[in-house]
């Protein structure tokens, strides 16, 4: 009896359980409305959300209607395939409150008439794939209250963002960061990342964007840049909303910013002002274009473009800080832009303003090594910067009818910098040469910079037919003054401690270099059957530069009227080039093939106005180019591209002019130097994977150059050197890098790791008293990485890797600087109980020794913060952090070039520990947060 009541017992749970599963169902029907068709036999899959493990599997009938049964409760993923069609992949839930999901019609669309759509709808989030453009659903991914843009895209699956806000996407780096395809505060990512609310955006889209000529035509030309585009809300597209951060620390160090950004459906004004000396507030002024660059320069047509600043006998301050020293930084801007006339019209307007003050010191180690034998040398510098900048620029377009469209964009630029350095030094030639010396440098530039363009297209009835015309003009002033004192103690070998003689060297100098250009491009295409076309152009462009530079010795005390003729010149450059050439282009499928050149003939004098000398030349310069891309899949492809041009030498190389900033390394120009040319081969090959996370990519380049410019340096027995360059017509100087890049999600855990290894090299020639020197260095690195993430729970991160180089020099082959090193970076958030937010990150660094320098370099630097946010919205967060806790930090680096081995310490930011209140604000879409 016991036994049959047990076995009913059993057989009663066991149809319960039966029973609770069938009532779990999924159905719906297969077809294609555009064609009217029902897809019989289509393949239908339930996954697990969790792991994507199959659930069960079924096929539509005759009708394209399915039903699955004897499903459980949870969440799943439908995954629907047929073939010629995009796959449709979308995740539901069943529970007791839902216990059969009707799918209802299930509209499948041929792969031909998405050109190439996919749409997913991931385990994570929703993410839809369309030619190159991969398109985040941001809403499916969860982030912290006030959270920005930079903490969304580290949700987002195959971007990164580093701790200083650099984004790579799919193992390529992030160029530009656009706010509803705009441009936002001009082209510095990282004032869209930290300044946008994550809350505010509807969609990510990341794809590469090409060259406002390419997407024109819609001819390849290679230039592409690796872009996201943030896409905001409707409802988030009108009100006000912005941050304000201010934190005070030990040891004198504060930081403070305020951010405004006031939208109005097509209107975006946005406003910041920011002010620091930690290294971390309003010093990303890095990109050189956006203020202009210093030297001369020569564009695609092999043109000379004078922009001042850089071989005129005087040290200059770039404006950058690059962890040397101690900063201060104060920073501004205003942006403003809109579209009006139903979106014809649109404006995109930026002004920025600053300064940043950078003062330290640095010692500096040099071993030179040269056939009459090794000098070392120790350098202690106390440095003194600062430089005022300003920049307006704006973007006006006009859709002037439908086919044809006028951009015309111009910019400003005004700089103000003082370089002040002073220097003692040592040097000894083996062990019994010696010379010690100081110098001082004082130096004051002025920059004057503008540049216009603008860039007209038509379209034609047939289709690929296209006309285009770009005109610009760029005018650049940079006038320089300052102070050189320098002596020199040069001490006799035989008698020790006797001087043999002490140099001085007080002297005035003035440097006033001008540029003006003018360019124009025409570009016509022409498409010869459907697949194949081609694309003319033509330009002329004409450049007119002098250079000024003066160098002025003491009359009497104070009166520098004296003028040195071998430091002074006033050299002018006249040039007028014309391009013309053709590029095919042939597209198919899965392919994209194009190949042609552009070829100029430059005709240009060198006048030297003291001398009265007078150089006219004409040189042909080849631009031949070819690339290829072939698309395996959506998310797999590979590109192979070369490219070739003329190189030209600079102002510094061939203006007959000694230069004597540094009286123990001084450079003259040669006015007879003939250009190089270069030849650059690149390829990369990159695979995706949505489900499993998993990005591949690998890239390669490989460039080597004809016809060389390279030093020819004579030093003397007393260790001073004398550079003067020249071409080596029967050498090949080369460099070359490989990287390969895997990441993946593991399994069930969530947890991303990644493996990264490198290979770059180079070789070059220099004279090293008239004997020929090869020079080869070759560094290998790996880095294995891996992180986690869980909302509102903890962020972790982890990367470490060795690496190695391997260099040395023909002439010195028992001399190297080989050396290992090692790097490795952790950090962790964890979210607490009572809004408690507690952080830490590390980095460690270790430089092995080497045959020059018997030192070891270690550096450990870990940083914390303690956070509490407060009122309903958490807008507003009380934080303490401590940076540099091991008060570890030094600045340190190695370099080789040519015969020259340098190590360089230097002061930088150390440990402090700092208090921060941060509100976030936000009235936006008519809701009120405070």
């Amino acid at each position: 009896m016991k036994f049959t009541i047990t076995f009913l017992t059993l057989i009663i749970l066991f149809s319960l359980r039966l029973s609770a599963q069938s009532v779990y169902s999924v159905k719906g029907d297969i077809v294609d409305t555009a064609e009217n068709a029902k897809l019989a036999n289509a393949s239908i899959s339930v996954l697990n959300a969790k792991d994507s493990t199959l659930v069960s599997f079924t096929r539509a009938g005759a009708g394209g209607a399915f039903s699955i049964g004897n499903l459980h409760k949870g969440k799943f993923i439908l995954l629907v395939s047929y073939p010629t069609y995009a796959d449709y992949v979308d995740q539901f839930s069943l529970d007791s409150t839902k216990s059969t999901h009707d799918f209802g019609k299930l509209n499948m669309l041929l792969k031909a008439r998405l050109l190439r759509d996919v749409i997913i709808k991931g385990t994570r989030a929703a993410m839809k794939i369309k030619g190159d453009t991969t398109e985040y659903n941001a809403g499916a991914f969860k982030v912290q209250p006030n959270a920005k843009v930079e903490d969304l895209l580290k949700q987002l699956p195959g971007i990164e963002v580093d701790k200083d806000g650099k984004i790579t996407a799919q193992g390529q780096s992030v160029g530009k960061v656009l706010v509803d395809g705009e441009e936002f505060f001009g082209d510095d990512p990282t004032l869209v990342t930290k300044n946008i609310r994550a809350d505010m955006v509807d969609k990510v889209q990341l794809y590469d964007k090409k060259s406002d000529q390419a997407t024109f035509t819609g001819i390849d030309d290679g230039q592409k840049t690796k872009t996201i585009n943030i896409k905001l809300k409707e409802d988030k597209k009108n009100g006000y909303f912005g941050k304000l951060d201010a934190g005070a620390a030990t040891d004198g160090y504060y930081e403070g910013q305020l951010l405004f950004n006031r939208f109005k459906a097509k209107q975006k004004f946005s406003a910041y002002l920011t002010v620091g000396n930690n290294g971390k507030t309003g010093l990303g002024w890095e990109d050189s274009q956006k203020y202009g660059s210093d030297g001369l320069q020569f564009g695609d047509n092999g043109e000379i473009f004078i922009t001042g600043g850089n071989g005129d006998g005087l040290d200059s301050f770039s404006g950058q800080y690059n962890g040397q020293g101690t900063p201060l930084a104060r920073n501004g801007g205003l942006h403003y832009d809109s579209k009006w006339n139903s979106d014809k019209e649109s404006i995109n307007a930026n002004y920025k303003i600053g300064s940043i003050e950078v003062n330290g010191n640095s010692n500096t180690l040099t071993q030179n090594n040269t056939t009459a034998g090794t000098y070392n040398g120790i350098s202690n510098q106390n440095f003194d910067n600062f430089m005022f900048r300003q920049k307006l620029d704006f973007t006006y377009q006009i859709k002037l009818d439908t086919t044809s469209n006028l951009k015309i964009m111009a910019d400003g630029t005004l700089k103000n910098s003082h370089a002040r350095s002073n220097y003692l030094s040592t040097s000894l030639q083996g062990i019994d040469t010696l010379q010690n010396g100081s110098r001082k440098i004082d130096n004051k530039d002025n920059t004057q910079q503008f540049n216009a363009s603008a860039f007209y297209t038509k379209k034609f009835k047939k289709k690929g037919r296209t006309f285009s015309f770009l005109a610009g003009i760029s005018q650049n002033e940079t006038t320089s003054n300052g102070y050189l004192y320098s002596k020199t103690a040069y001490y006799n070998p035989i008698t020790i401690g006797k001087i043999d003689s002490l140099p001085i060297i007080d002297q005035y100098k003035t440097a006033d270099v001008k540029s003006t250009s003018l360019k124009t491009n025409l570009t016509y295409t022409e498409p010869l059957t459907k697949d194949f076309s081609v694309i003319f152009n033509y330009g002329f462009g004409v450049n007119n530069g002098t250079s000024n530079l003066a160098s002025f010795n003491q009359s009497s005390p104070g009166d520098y009227n004296l003028k040195v003729g071998n430091l002074s010149d006033d050299y002018k450059l006249d040039e007028l080039s014309n391009q013309a050439g053709a590029v095919f282009n042939y597209k198919k499928n899965k392919a994209v093939f194009n190949f042609g050149t552009k070829v100029s003939n430059v005709n240009f004098n060198q006048t030297d106005l003291v001398s009265g000398n007078m150089l006219k030349r004409d040189f042909i310069n080849w631009m031949p180019q070819a690339n290829f891309q072939y698309r395996f899949s959506q998310q797999q492809s590979l590109f192979v591209n070369y490219s070739g041009r003329t190189e030209q030498p600079t102002i510094s190389q061939i203006q007959p002019v000694a230069v004597n900033s540094d009286p123990h390394n001084i450079t003259v120009g040669n006015p007879n130097l003939t250009p190089s040319f270069a030849n650059n081969f690149y390829f990369y090959y990159n695979s995706y994977k949505i489900l499993s996370g998993q990005s591949i990519w690998l890239n390669g380049n490989y460039s080597f150059t004809t016809n060389p410019i390279v030093s020819n340096l004579v030093t003397s027995t007393n260790g001073n050197t004398v550079n003067q360059y020249v071409n080596i017509g029967n050498k090949t100087s080369s460099n070359y890098n490989l990287n390969a890049y895997l990441d993946r999600k593991l399994g069930k855990t969530d947890i991303n790791i990644g493996l990264n290894a490198g290979l770059n090299g180079n070789s070059s020639y220099n004279y090293s008293n008239n004997a020929l020197d090869f020079i080869k260095s070759d560094t290998y690195s790996l880095k294995f990485q891996t992180s986690k993430y869980k909302e509102k729970k903890y962020d972790l991160y982890l990367n470490f890797g060795p690496n190695y180089t391997i260099s040395g020099s023909s002439l010195q082959p028992q001399i190297n600087n080989n050396g290992r090193g090692f790097n490795a970076a952790a950090g962790f958030t964890f979210y607490l109980p009572g809004k408690f937010q507690i952080a830490s990150d590390g980095d460690y660094q270790n430089r092995g020794k080497t045959e020059t320098f018997n030192t070891v370099y270690t550096r450990t630097l870990i940083n914390a913060s303690l956070a509490k946010t407060f009122l309903k919205e958490d807008n507003l967060k009380l934080s303490i952090a401590g940076n540099d806790l091991l008060n570890q930090n030094s600045g340190f680096d190695r370099t080789s070039s040519g015969n020259l081995i340098t190590q360089n310490t230097y002061t930088t930011i150390k440990r402090y520990f700092m208090l921060s209140l941060v509100w976030d604000f936000n009235k936006m879409g008519g809701i009120t947060k405070k």
